[in-house]
């Protein structure tokens, strides 16, 4: 298990430093698309395999209810959901959104981007899933 938290560190300070070029490099003031579209690119400049608006499924007491509840704005190596905004400041909604997305979709960690700062390293709040055990 420490493997897969060290990569999951790993991986996390490999996307806040695509965030970081991105925003050292565009500023703040963008709309989210723009910083999506750049992320996807700076991360697979990294050679990370990243996926753009990936839809998850929505299920209910073991029954599929919604093909497409939400989707993901970024997913980084299958394993951390990267959830980008361009908002004056980011509120709890927008973590309990995050934390609910990384629930549903069964992942362990979740990174919430707010390009909209002047430092980057302000708009970015880690938000671990503490998954069930296998059994």
């Amino acid at each position: 298990m420490v493997s897969v938290y060290m990569d999951l560190n790993r991986l996390s300070s490999q996307i806040i430093k695509a965030a970081i070029a991105v925003h050292k490099e565009l500023g703040p003031g963008l709309l989210e698309s723009v910083y999506q579209n750049c992320m996807v690119m700076e991360l697979e400049r990294l050679e990370l395999h990243v996926q753009s608006e990936v839809p998850v499924e929505i299920f209910f007491r073991g029954r599929k209810v919604h093909d497409e509840g939400f989707r993901i704005d970024l997913l980084v190596e299958e394993i951390i959901v990267v959830e980008l905004k361009s908002v004056e400041e980011l509120r709890d909604v927008h973590k309990k959104q995050l934390l609910t997305y990384l629930r549903l979709a069964k992942k362990p960690l979740g990174l919430l981007i707010n390009f909209n700062v002047s430092l980057l390293k302000d708009g970015i709040t880690r938000i671990i899933n503490t998954l069930p055990e296998p059994s």
